[in-house]
Formats: C-alpha cells, structure tokens, sequence
C-alpha cells in the first residue's frame, strides 16, 4: 500500500435526502491519530460513517482512504478497516466461538489468539448466545472483533453510548493502547465530547450536515473561550467576535473563537476556557446569536 498522509481524506462530499443535505463536507483524519467527529443526534455523523464504508452511495464529492479511492479500491481498502457501530451487527443467535470461526474465513489476517485474549479481558463468555448480552458485552464483543484482524483503521459510530463510565474508560485506554502503533488510526463519532476531551488529537464539529470546525482539539480549545459579563458590558462587545451569547437574569455569556485577540481588545473582560461541549453548544446556537 502507498504511503499516505491521512488515514481518511474527504473533500466535498455531498449526498441529498428529502429534508436533509450532507453538504460539501470537507476534513482529513490524519494517520497514527484519533479523530473525534462530534454533532448531535441527526447533524449527519452516520450518514458520513456509511459514506466512507461505501453503505451510501454519496451525489458528488470524493474520499480517499489509505490514499486509495473508497470505491474502486473498497475489497482492498476494507480488510484494513474495522467498524464498530451502535447496534449488534452479528446474529444474536451466534456464539463467540461460533463468530471467532465465521471471520476467520472472512478476514486474511484475524487471529483467533487475539480475539480470545480480548475475551478473556472483557470477561465475555465463549458459549453464551449473543442475544443474552447487555449492551456493554454486545460493545465489548465488537471492539474484541473489530481488534483481531490487524485493522489499520477503525471507524466508530457512537461506539460508547449507552455504556457506563466504567466500561467507557476500559474501552477509551484500549483506543490509545490501539494507536501506540503509528499505522493506527481512529475515526471516533460521538456525542460524549468528554470522552473525546481525554483522548481525541484532532476533531471535526458538524451541525445539521454542514461543517462547523475541524482541526487539531487543543489548538481549537486554545482558540475559543466565554467572556463571563453584565449585560451592559455585553451589549459593548463587537458582535462580529461572538458566535453566540447565552443570556440570564444574571448576565450574559459570549462564545469567541479569536481568544488571543479578544484578551488584547476587552483587556479588563474574565475569559473562561471552553469545553467540547461548550463549543458544540454555542455552535450549534449561532443562527439565534443569543439564547437562554
């Protein structure tokens, strides 16, 4: 395979549904990292997951993956990529052991080692039926599959909703343990932006199917901040700085992404960090401009 500099290059990617549009989605998912994709539910997270998995077919718009087209070179590109989504994708009427021998004709490279070696590390039992699983086990059972083929790429759909904080953290230091090898890369979409505060290098922000930011994520929590203020001070500020302002009984808070620039202009103003949350939050609020 060609050496590449991103795992995952989109440009201009765009695909219409009756009151929806992914529109000229543009980011890359540079190798050796983890990419949080962050939006609430419906900005259009899933329909570019099953975008790159070639799922959906796309109205224009191109993605390489390894450097290689998605689509004339998918057979190829796919034996490199491991899928994790919200849902079981396996029958639940299988096993472990009866799924460990079901891949292993699919996958050149799984290794019924590995797969049990994350069973015995997950507790998952071998000849339970899936469909007695929680929905920690089913995630666990994915992410024990999804590790056991030598994948380059892993591509996660809300891959920890639902779990409890325990399980998260488990399955979040098997992501870093994963991208100890350069190779490695993580496509990670959720809307637990903590989550993605511990481990994600870069992130992308997408509300209802357009790209808001994309970029390294201490460079863009570098960038942003809250002036706490009354307001009448509020009512000073350039509107040209703010994304958007929540407004209270008590004051108002503004969102800004210029936070260098700002310290200099409103010199005696307290500027907070922000969060992922926080940003997604005045993101996702910047056509009203303020709110409460």
């Amino acid at each position: 395979m060609a050496e590449y500099a991103n795992a995952i290059e989109i440009k201009g990617l765009t695909k219409k549904y009756d009151g929806f549009t992914l529109d000229d989605m543009s980011f890359n998912v540079p190798k050796g990292s983890i990419m949080g994709f962050v939006g609430q539910n419906g900005a259009g997270k899933s329909t570019t997951i099953n975008t790159i998995l070639n799922i959906i077919k796309p109205d224009s718009g191109t993605i390489n993956i390894f450097g290689l087209d998605h689509i004339k070179d998918e057979l190829r590109i796919k034996k490199d990529i491991s899928a994790v989504f919200d849902e079981l994708p396996f029958h639940e009427e299988l096993n472990a052991r009866q799924l460990d021998k079901v891949l292993r004709n699919i996958f050149d490279n799984w290794s019924s080692e590995t797969f049990n070696g994350y069973l015995d590390r997950f507790a998952l039992p071998s000849k339970k039926k899936f469909a007695k699983f929680s929905k920690g086990m089913k995630m666990k059972l994915q992410i024990a599959a999804a590790l056991s083929h030598d994948a380059k790429l892993m591509i996660m759909d809300e891959a920890t909703t639902g779990l409890d904080p325990v399980v998260r953290n488990e399955i979040l230091d098997i992501f870093l343990e994963f991208l100890q090898d350069e190779d490695h890369s993580i496509l990670m979409s959720s809307h637990i932006t903590s989550d993605l505060e511990k481990i994600a290098d870069s992130v992308t922000f997408i509300d209802k199917g357009k790209l808001l930011l994309t970029g390294y994520k201490d460079d863009i929590l570098a960038d942003h901040g809250i002036i706490k203020c009354t307001k009448n001070d509020y009512a000073n500020l350039d509107k040209n700085d703010i994304i958007s302002a929540r407004i209270t009984d008590f004051g108002a808070e503004a969102m800004i992404s210029n936070r260098a620039a700002c310290e200099k202009k409103y010199s005696g103003a307290v500027i907070d960090s922000a969060t992922l949350e926080e940003i997604m939050l005045y993101y996702v609020n910047r056509e009203k401009k303020e709110w409460s």
